[in-house]
């Protein structure tokens, strides 16, 4: 079934009005006719189950049909994401997403390799954010989660102490044992904000550890193997999913 988004000024008496690109798309690439079924979420954890009722001009209208229960985790889980090298970044987002992450925020990091002039910078955040709402569509999200700018690492732990973050963590290399991930895993609950930090290349040197723990960064083990940068943060929100939604 298609699956589309919408704000949720465009839910009125039993209609969606559709607008924008997705008016082409369901017109002349997925040829939708009438009283075809989709699934329209708005945005704020709503999805409804719809029919195309009219499809003309610039705009499609289709009726809800029922009200269906939202997709979305329990808890919001941020991703700040070390910036990777080469297209990383892009398979990193759209994994993210499909886990269930609330947002991801790339990281510059003093072990990152990769430095974005601003000028490109904003171009590479589109090209992320629609590849953040193409994971949502494909896996049927009530929401998309947002990609913010590149924030500095300290810049990022600024932001999750400001917001009142209840969960960060920041797996760590050097850090032995799994009883502090499990004590971790144990006191997630619902309606928490997530914040897990992952390192880029090189991950985090011990002074950037340093800075964590004094903003309240809780290291963790992911266990004895070294996870690339692509493989450590989903590794975590897999765990954080499973468990979130009862599984663990």
């Amino acid at each position: 079934m298609h699956h589309f988004f919408v704000n949720p000024e465009q839910v009125e008496d039993g209609l969606i009005r559709i607008t924008g690109p997705d008016v082409n798309h369901i017109k002349n690439v997925l040829r939708i006719k009438q009283g075809e079924k989709m699934l329209v979420s708005d945005g704020t954890g709503r999805d409804y189950l719809c029919q195309a009722e009219e499809i003309a001009g610039q705009e499609v209208a289709v009726r809800i049909l029922e009200t269906e229960e939202g997709r979305e985790l329990p808890s919001r889980i941020w991703l700040f994401q070390g910036l990777p090298k080469s297209d990383k970044m892009e398979f990193i987002i759209q994994k993210a997403v499909e886990l269930g992450a609330a947002g991801i925020v790339p990281v510059s990091t003093r072990n990152t390799v990769v430095r974005l002039e601003p000028k490109k910078e904003e171009a590479k955040r589109k090209r992320w954010q629609a590849i953040a709402e193409s994971a949502a569509k494909q896996s049927k999200r009530s929401l998309v989660p947002q990609v913010s700018g590149v924030m500095t690492l300290k810049e990022a732990f600024d932001y999750v102490e400001c917001r009142g973050f209840s969960v960060r963590l920041i797996p760590y290399e050097h850090e032995e044992g799994m009883a502090g991930t499990k004590a971790e895993l144990d006191a997630l609950g619902p309606g928490q904000d997530i914040a897990v930090f992952i390192g880029p290349e090189g991950g985090f040197d011990e002074g950037e550890i340093a800075l964590a723990l004094s903003k309240g960064v809780r290291p963790i083990s992911l266990g004895r193997r070294i996870l690339r940068t692509e493989t450590a943060g989903l590794a975590v929100l897999s765990v954080l999913m499973m468990r979130l939604e009862g599984a663990l």
